[in-house]
Parts: structure tokens; C-alpha cells; sequence
């Protein structure tokens, strides 16, 4: 039984995560908890009382639970949860839940998108306006529109602006469509990337004149002395600190507000009380003890630690910030797909309108080449469809009147008339277009390994600093007051994550170039640490396995009257008029067989069956069984049984019949890669199990699967199936990597821990991947993760140096040397062991370049 409760007291995702923790924990209760609008949607074996519920819940913390009325709902994207029962509308089950309204309406009626928190720290609360979250300070990310631009203009005349599609009024051209003003830009990249440029510019003179110090007989201080450069550095580190990078401190502030601890925590804390020691050293030099102060008689001042400290932060926000806009760009190659207008019949009349002004129940005429506008049946005519990007599969289907098809398929080589039955949101490409954002957007990040050591490191570094102070307060040498905030700013500096800041990104920054050069493109670093943990790979078949195009595998002869080289050439004679997919294979075939194609009379193509025609005074017919029965051909005993064990291999098979008697067959297929078995294995002996999903027939999944001894397979699979299994995988505890090349892929390669796209495929299915194979060779996937094991082991290994430094550093820093030898941790000396860190982390991660990850054949 499954119920629907409101839940009061939540305001974050950590409760949301408490609420849900304490109802699972109820033995036969399994809970789906969400945050906006905050409801839990319980599975039970038997039925908890609501007193039991509230019990758990009270234990967790202040929340409170009640069922919803009968009449209440919780209202989603495309409709209703009921209280009780089972989901709503199967439509939209995979958008993601809002409060009130849809965004898509606030799209219509406001102009804003929706918007939401990259780190999902509210889960999925969204909101109208752009922004930063406000719990973790990130900026706002945008789900791009699945509603395209409906408003036309002439290219040559950009003052005529129309509706519809059509012709310009004063030149004739064809009016195309407008973006709705300029192209939407990246603006928080643009920004940042402003930012980081100002950063540059002002920290780069900064560190050099901070560096030119230690040269003998510096030439600077022949123009003037250290005093006025110290003003001079304390000058350029304004910009970078109050614009450039304030935005880092305005999060260190919120992450003590909330105490989510992070790196922003430590990159605030540690360049801010660089950058303010520095700031009172040079306002008052005077409080310092003589030890502290260089021999020009000024205190050392840390401008260039703080600004280069914050500057490189900076730097991997920029990255980062590119990376977001992995899921829009999926969105929008998607987007493409869609046509932009659609022929609709009007008794006599056709008339062309936009793609979203389209009802349900309007006639359309499809015309050779055109892409379906949206899903329905044929009405009136036949037609060959290409649905490789719902299915996956190359091969074209032919479709008769009452057949479905569906949006963004591709018309062959016939025009015929379809109603249509489901439109805008409601189509099958619209769905898909939901399902990866909804997917993409279900992946929280990843908890970094440095933010988990932060968590723990923040609060002792500045509970050690209070405690030093204190301790020099009571116990110390006068002025007690002043060698206890010295040593207490020596610890905070020791403790500037500069290097811990590092640890991970140069690793990955290195790994992913190397990866690069390897032919594997990893868009997401997270994969990096997620890989060497998966423990299933869903591949897709065609394009994936296989080469992901029809080709003639074999030709027989069962007629001595006929050579092969015969029958090609009757079937290369006969193809040479046809439009279909299978024909152009054989032609190919024929071609590298050097057959020229000769004249054919009374060529006519059979939909649905195949193509007859006379050759050189014989009436040839190429096709199915059907065919046969139509020109009266008789199939010998041993050559139906030939061809039927051919297709119950999954393959596409063709008589030839020379007049009364098929005199053989072709047998077209999909070839599997030479690399494939390769790869499975070697991935097997790792301890992955590998799973085979195709939208393809049970025969040819099973063939494939018992040539490549597969540890499983699923067949007719369709875009929502293959999301759906891997759900299921996860759900189970199974860390999932899928691999796939088509369209039919996109929400399935979103939705897996790691999706990996093949290079060789749909440009939506590599956006919607985190690695892509460029080569499309499966052992990739085995060079990807040996590189995840190598780089997981360099982060830890700069880890260890970052923290190292500091460890070491922290207690010499607050002085505990200082009873026994008179021996003080300055400031400068502090600055010195981070760049010592630095270094150590950087010349560790540049070892990956020379890392193997390559395999013998």
C-alpha cells in the first residue's frame, strides 16, 4: 500500500535527508521524502499507524506529520500526486516536483526560467529569478525552455517580423525563426571569467614584487622602498579582494551561518586573515614584536598569498561553472530535433504553421525528408521511417496506415498524410527531452573529499588558534597580548588551503588531459572518482557493440544455374532504383565487389515487402516471404530452412527469385566490432558484470549476447525502459556505468552513475555523457577506469601533502616550540610551508602524464 503524508518542519536538505533516514528506518516502510512541497510518499507492508510515524519523527527532530485529505494532492509538473494510491499522470512521472505551479507556466507568463542550485542543497527547489542559493551561495543554474521560438523574421528585412512561418512580403525570401533576441550566454561563466581576468591582472604584479624581494640588490627598491611597495601591493589587492573574489568570503560567511563547512570556509578564513594581518601590519607596525619585521624595519606583509590564494579558487570556479552546462547543452542538441513548422490540411487547403500551434486531431502531410512534427498515426499512405533516435536501430521501418510514429523521427522517400494525437509536452521526443534534465539533475554532486576534511579541519584550526591565543595571553612574555594574535594568525595561515584547494583539481586537471590524448573525453571530473567503483555497464548495442549501420554480411547461392557474382549482380541492378536504407547496403557491396549496376525495366518497389522489376528478359523479385507468395516463387525446403535460421539470429534476410523459384538469399546485418569481445572480457575479469540493453528483437539480443558470452541482456528496450532498469540497478546499491551512442541513449547515459557516449555517435548522447570514446571502442571504458584507479590514488597522495605541511606546521605554529627553544613560527614562515605544499601537489599531479593506461592487444 502506498499513502501520501505532509510533512512540517523541514527547511533544508538536510532534513529532508533526517525525515527520510527516520521513516526508513521503520521496518516495512520505505519512503520517497521531498523538500518542495515538503511530502513523503511511504510504501508500507502493512499499514503504520500515523502515531508511530510522528513517533520516528520526533526522535529525528522538531517535524510533524499528517496524511492528506482525500481531496488534497501534491501538486506536480503536469499534474496531481493523489494522497493515496499510486503516482499520478504516467505523462510527466519524471519531472521533478513543484510547488503551486509548473515553472513552464511561470516561463509563459513571466518571461524567467526555472532556476536552481547546481549543489541541490534545497533538493529540487526551484526558483523564478536567477540568482545565488542561499544556503551555499552558488549561482543559479537555468533549465533551458523546452518551448521553441514561434516568432519569424526575414533575413534580409529584419523589420518584418511575422507569427508564423512564411515568405517575406518584400523580397520572397522565407522568413526564419527568431531566438527571442541574442542567444542566451552562459552569463555566470561570462562573469566569472571577467572576474578571473581582473584577478590576473592585478595579482600577477603582486607576486612579482613580492618575489623580486628575495633577489640581492633588488632594482625595485632603487625606485623606492619596501614601506611604499608594501602600500603599492596593498593597492592592487583591493580589486581582487572586494570584486573579484568577495564572493568567496560572502559564502565563508554563509557556510559559519549555517555551519556547512566547506572550502569556501577555509579559502575565506585563511586569505581574509592573510589579507587583514597584512592590512594591520601596515597600519600598525608598531604592535609587532622586532622578530616579526624584516630589516627596512616594516612588518612582512601576505598580499600576494592572499590575492594568488583566492585567484586560483577563482580559477576553478571558472571550470567548474563550464561544467554546469553539460545538461543544457543536452537539452538544447535535442532541441534540435524538433522541427520548426508543419503542414496542416484544411479541407482542399494546406497551410503551413508553427510547430506549437499544432491541436490534437489536426491532419499533416509529411513530405520525403521532412521530420515527423509530432506523434500520431498515418492516415492516408505508406512511408519508410528512420526512428534510429528512438530506437536505436539503423535500420528504417516500414510503416502502413494506422501505423504510430513519433516526433523527430525522419521521413523517407514517400509523402503521406497523419493525424495527430499528441502534441507539444505530450510527445515521445518531449518526454526524452524531460527525462535527461530530470536524470541529470537527480545526480547530487558528489561530497569532495576535501570538503569532508574541511568539516572536521575548520573548527579544530580555529578552536587550536583561540586556544594558542589564550595560552600566550595568560602564560606569555609581554606584550602577552600581541604574541598571542601573532601566533593565533600564524596557525590560520598555516591552515590557508591553498594547496588543499589544489589537491583535487590538478589531479583532475592533469588526468582528464592525459584521458584527452587517450581518446576518452571526461566532461565531469566527478566521474574520475566514481568510476573505479562501478560494479555494472549497461552497453547499448548498435553503434556500441555493433557498427550501428546495415552492411551485407553474406550472399548465397542455392541454384547452380546462378553464381554469387551473379545474383549480386541482379540484385545491384534491381537496388540501384531503390530509396531504401537495406538497398544502399547492398550497393555499397556491390560497389566494393566492383559490380556495375545495369538497366532494369519495370522496376516498382512493394511496400512492405520488397522490389520486383525484369532484368535482361527475366522477372527478378528481391524481398521478404511475402514477396515470394505475390510473384508465385517457390522456396525450396533446404533454403527456407537456411533463411529461417538466419533470422532467428535477429538478421535481415532477402530471397531472390528469378522468375517461378527463389534462387537464393542476402543477409544484411549489423557486424559486431572487432574490439568489442575484447573489451567485455577484460571488463569481466575486473569484476564488472556486463548487461546488454537494445531496442532491437529478442533473436538478435540473444545472438549477440551468447557470441560476446554477455552476463545478461534485455531486448526491445525503449528509452523509458532503459532509464527505468537502471533505476532499478541503482536502487539495489549497484554503482551503474551505461554506454551508448544513439538518441534513445540520452536519458538512460543522465541518468547512470557515469554515462560514456561513443564518439561516433548522436551529439545529444555525448552532451548528456560524463566520458566520451572517441575511437567508439569499448576498451576505452577499460582505460577510463584504470585512469579513474590512478588519478583517485594521486588526489590522496596530494592530500596527504597538503595536509602534511599543516599538520606538521599547526602546533610549531602556535608556538610549542617557543619554551624550549625561543623558537616562533612567523607568518612568513607559515606562507613559505604552504607554497611548499603547493609545489609538492603540483610536481605529484603532473606525474599522471606519464601514467599507462594503455593495453596490449
Amino acid at each position: 500500500m502506498k499513502h501520501t503524508y505532509k510533512i512540517t518542519g523541514m527547511s533544508c536538505d538536510g532534513c529532508r535527508t533526517k525525515v527520510a533516514h527516520a521513516l526508513n528506518a521503520l521496518e516495512g516502510v520505505s519512503a520517497k521524502v521531498n523538500l518542495d512541497p515538503p511530502h513523503a510518499i511511504l510504501t508500507m507492508e502493512q499499514h503504520v499507524p500515523i502515531e508511530k510515524l510522528q513517533q520516528a519523527l520526533s526522535a529525528a527532530g522538531d517535524y510533524t506529520i499528517e496524511m492528506l485529505g482525500h481531496d488534497e494532492g501534491i501538486v506536480v509538473a503536469g499534474g496531481q500526486v493523489p494522497a493515496h494510491g499510486t503516482a499520478g499522470p504516467q505523462l510527466n512521472h519524471h519531472a521533478p516536483i513543484q510547488h503551486n505551479k509548473s515553472h513552464k507556466d511561470d516561463d509563459q507568463q513571466t518571461g524567467h526560467g526555472t532556476y536552481y542550485c547546481p549543489m541541490h542543497c534545497e533538493g529540487d527547489k526551484t526558483y523564478d529569478k536567477p540568482g545565488n542559493c542561499p544556503v551555499c551561495g552558488m549561482s543559479l543554474v537555468k533549465k533551458p525552455a523546452l518551448q521553441k521560438v514561434t516568432r519569424y523574421s526575414c533575413p534580409m528585412h529584419p523589420e518584418i517580423i511575422r507569427d508564423s512561418p512564411g515568405s517575406c512580403p518584400i523580397c520572397g525570401m522565407d522568413l526564419v525563426p527568431i531566438n527571442g533576441g541574442e542567444k542566451e550566454e552562459d552569463n555566470t561563466y561570462k562573469d566569472l571569467l571577467r572576474k578571473f581576468k581582473i584577478a590576473v591582472l592585478f595579482t600577477l604584479p603582486i607576486f612579482l614584487i613580492a618575489m623580486t624581494e628575495m633577489i640581492p640588490g633588488n632594482p625595485l627598491f632603487n625606485v623606492m622602498g619596501l614601506k611604499y611597495w608594501n602600500w603599492v601591493e596593498f593597492a592592487l589587492s583591493i580589486p581582487v579582494v572586494f570584486y573579484a573574489t568577495w564572493m568567496f568570503f560572502e559564502r565563508a560567511g554563509r557556510s559559519i551561518i549555517t555551519w556547512r563547512l566547506n572550502m569556501f570556509t577555509l579559502i575565506g578564513v585563511g586569505s581574509g586573515v592573510a589579507w587583514l594581518f597584512s592590512v594591520l601590519a601596515l597600519l600598525l607596525p608598531g604592535i609587532f614584536p622586532d622578530q616579526f619585521k624584516t630589516h627596512a624595519g616594516t612588518v612582512y606583509v601576505y598580499f600576494e598569498a592572499a590575492t594568488v590564494i583566492l585567484t586560483l579558487v577563482l580559477l576553478g570556479q571558472l571550470l567548474e561553472a563550464r561544467a554546469h552546462g553539460k545538461t543544457n547543452s543536452a537539452i538544447k542538441e535535442l532541441l534540435k530535433l524538433a522541427p520548426n513548422s508543419a503542414t496542416k490540411i484544411v479541407g482542399n487547403q494546406e497551410s503551413t504553421l508553427s510547430i506549437e500551434d499544432i491541436q490534437k486531431g489536426d491532419l499533416l502531410r509529411v513530405k520525403p525528408g521532412e521530420k515527423i512534427p509530432v506523434d500520431g498515426s498515418i492516415k492516408v499512405g505508406a512511408a519508410t521511417i528512420d526512428e534510429s533516435m528512438i530506437s536505436g536501430e539503423p535500420i528504417a521501418v516500414d510503416k502502413q496506415a494506422g501505423d504510430k510514429v513519433s516526433a523527430g523521427t525522419i521521413n523517407g522517400n514517400k509523402t503521406f498524410t497523419m493525424l495527430a494525437e499528441k502534441v507539444g509536452a505530450d510527445t515521445l521526443l518531449s518526454q526524452i527531452i524531460e527525462m535527461v534534465h530530470t536524470a541529470s539533475r537527480s545526480k547530487a554532486p558528489i561530497q569532495k573529499l576535501a570538503d569532508k576534511i574541511s568539516g572536521y579541519f575548520v573548527p579544530i584550526v580555529v578552536v587550536i588558534a583561540l586556544i594558542a591565543f589564550t595560552i600566550w595571553a595568560i602564560y606569555g612574555p609581554d606584550p602577552a597580548y600581541v604574541y598571542g594574535f601573532v601566533n593565533a594568525i600564524a596557525v590560520l595561515i598555516i591552515a590557508c588551503p591553498c594547496a588543499l584547494g589544489l589537491a583535487t583539481p590538478m589531479s583532475v586537471m592533469v588526468g582528464v588531459g592525459k584521458g584527452a590524448k587517450s581518446g576518452i573525453l571526461i566532461k565531469d571530473a566527478e566521474v574520475l572518482e566514481k568510476m573505479n567503483k562501478i560494479d555494472v555497464l549497461i552497453i547499448d548495442k548498435t553503434g556500441t557493440i555493433t557498427e550501428g549501420k546495415p552492411s551485407v554480411e553474406k550472399m548465397v547461392s542455392t541454384s547452380a544455374q546462378y553464381a554469387e557474382k551473379e545474383m549480386l549482380q541482379m540484385i545491384v541492378a534491381l537496388n540501384s532504383h531503390s530509396e531504401h536504407p537495406l538497398a544502399e547496403a547492398t550497393l555499397k557491396y556491390g560497389k566494393e565487389k566492383a559490380v556495375q549496376a545495369k538497366a532494369v525495366d519495370k522496376f516498382e518497389a512493394v511496400t512492405g515487402k520488397g522490389v520486383i522489376g525484369e532484368y535482361e528478359g527475366q522477372s527478378l523479385a528481391l524481398g521478404n516471404e511475402k514477396l515470394m507468395e505475390q510473384v508465385g516463387a517457390v522456396i525450396a525446403a533446404g533454403l527456407l530452412k537456411q533463411v529461417t535460421d538466419e533470422q532467428k539470429q535477429g538478421k535481415t534476410v532477402s530471397y531472390l527469385a528469378v522468375g517461378n523459384a527463389a534462387v537464393g538469399y542476402i543477409v544484411i546485418s549489423d557486424k559486431i566490432k572487432q574490439t568489442s569481445a575484447e573489451a567485455i572480457h577484460r571488463l569481466q575479469e575486473e569484476g564488472m558484470e556486463v548487461i546488454m540493453f537494445t531496442g532491437d528483437n529478442e533473436a538478435t539480443a540473444k545472438a549477440v549476447s551468447d557470441t560476446l558470452h554477455l552476463n545478461g541482456y534485455k531486448a526491445q528496450m525503449l528509452p523509458e525502459n532503459k532509464l527505468e532498469e537502471i533505476k532499478r540497478l541503482q536502487a539495489q546499491g549497484k554503482k551503474v556505468a551505461m554506454a551508448g551512442d544513439g538518441i534513445n541513449d540520452a536519458p538512460a547515459l543522465a541518468q547512470a552513475d557515469i554515462g560514456i557516449a561513443m564518439g561516433t555517435g548522436t551529439g545529444v548522447a555525448i552532451e548528456s555523457a560524463a566520458i566520451t570514446l572517441v575511437k567508439g571502442d569499448l576498451n576505452g571504458i577499460a582505460k577510463a577506469r584504470l585512469l579513474s584507479h590512478k588519478v583517485m590514488r594521486n588526489i590522496k597522495e596530494n592530500l596527504w601533502f597538503a595536509l602534511g605541511y599543516n599538520v606538521l606546521g599547526i602546533p610549531i605554529a602556535a608556538g610549542v616550540l617557543y619554551p624550549f627553544f625561543s623558537v616562533l613560527l612567523s607568518p612568513m614562515i607559515a606562507a613559505l610551508a604552504m607554497s611548499l605544499s603547493s609545489v609538492s601537489v603540483i610536481l605529484n599531479a603532473l606525474r599522471l602524464r606519464n601514467a599507462k593506461i594503455h593495453f596490449s592487444s
